[in-house]
C-alpha cells in the first residue's frame, strides 16, 4: 500500500503544543479516528497507552512510532504530528520527541500490514525526511512533504515492502 493511502491530509497536523506523551497520544487517537468515526478515540487512546506499557514507542534522532491494533478495523491508518516544542517521550536515546507518526492497524495483521509498519517505519529512519518534515509550517505543506519525500526514502525497500 502508499503511504497516500493510509495517511490522510486530515491526518496530518502541523505545529502542535502538547504538554506530555499522554497528550501527545490523545491528540494522535482523535486523529487516527477521522476516517473511522465508528470508533471513539478513548478507545484508541486506551489502546496506545496499553501498547506504550509495552515498551516506549520513541525511537532514535527526536521521532516516535507509537502504534495499535484494533479489533474491526480492516486497513491501516496512520497520523502525523509535528509538535511546536518537543516532549520527553522516554526514548532509548534520551532526546525528546517532536514527530510522531502513528498507525492504528487490524488485530489480525497480513503481508500488506506489515508493508504498511515497514513503511512508516522507514520513513521515520530516514535523517533527510525528518528534517524535511522539521522545516514544514503548516499542515498542508507537512503532508506535502511526507508525501514527496516518502519516495525519496529508500524507493527500493519501499517497493519490497509492497510486494512490487
Amino acid at each position: 500500500m502508499l503511504l497516500e493511502e493510509i495517511i490522510k491530509p486530515d491526518g496530518v497536523l502541523c505545529n502542535v503544543t502538547a504538554r506530555s506523551k499522554k497528550h501527545c497520544l490523545e491528540i494522535l487517537s482523535e486523529l487516527l479516528v477521522r476516517s473511522y468515526p465508528e470508533i471513539a478515540s478513548d478507545r484508541i487512546f486506551r489502546s496506545l497507552n496499553q501498547r506504550e506499557r509495552l515498551g516506549c514507542t520513541g525511537l532514535d534522532s527526536g521521532a516516535a512510532f507509537p502504534h495499535c491494533r484494533v479489533d474491526d478495523l480492516e486497513f491501516s491508518n496512520a497520523a502525523l504530528i509535528k509538535l511546536s516544542e518537543p516532549v520527553d517521550f522516554d526514548a532509548a536515546d534520551g532526546e525528546p520527541v517532536d514527530l510522531i507518526l502513528g498507525m492504528m492497524v487490524p488485530t489480525e495483521l497480513d503481508d500488506n500490514h506489515y508493508a504498511d509498519i515497514k513503511i512508516v517505519t522507514q520513513v521515520l529512519a530516514d535523517e533527510g525526511m525528518r528534517s524535511r518534515l522539521r522545516g514544514m509550517n503548516s499542515s498542508s505543506d507537512l503532508y506535502k512533504a511526507l508525501l514527496n519525500g516518502s519516495a525519496l526514502v529508500a524507493p527500493n525497500q519501499l517497493c519490497d515492502a509492497q510486494g512490487n
